[in-house]
This record gives structure tokens, C-alpha cells and sequence, in this order.
């Protein structure tokens, strides 16, 4: 079972990892989700319990799947 701050911040290194992958900062990836580059940087950070319709907006800009993006064994 995912205590609540490891899911936290599973999604952080995740999208942290995702976007680097792909080459992008956090401007990109702010411009792609249509969120603020200061919101991704604390999302990335552990700083903010992201909703839904976020975390949403962060897969879709990285085109994976919600259940993708949760997968830590995919992380690096």
C-alpha cells in the first residue's frame, strides 16, 4: 500500500523524469499542460497535492497514460 506522501512524490520523479526524457524544461512542459512553470517546479518538488484534472493535463502533455504516469518501476 502508497503511504500518502510516496505517491506524491512517485508523481514528482515521474514527471520529472518524463519531461527530462523528452528534453523539454519546465517552461515546455508548463506551455503543453497549459499550467504555470512555477506550479510544475513544486509539483515536481513534492510542494502541492495535485488533482485529478491536473494530473490529467501533465499526462496528456506527455503523452502517456495516467496509469503510466503512477508506474514507478518504469523510472529510471
Amino acid at each position: 500500500m502508497i503511504k500518502e506522501r510516496e505517491g506524491r512524490d512517485i508523481l514528482a520523479r515521474r514527471i520529472r523524469e518524463l519531461r527530462q526524457a523528452r528534453g523539454w524544461a519546465q517552461d515546455r512542459l508548463a506551455e503543453e499542460s497549459c499550467l504555470h512553470r512555477t506550479y510544475i517546479g513544486a509539483i515536481e518538488r513534492s510542494e502541492h497535492n495535485v488533482g485529478i484534472d491536473t494530473i490529467a493535463k501533465l499526462a496528456s502533455a506527455l503523452k502517456i497514460s495516467l496509469k503510466d504516469l503512477f508506474d514507478d518501476s518504469k523510472s529510471k
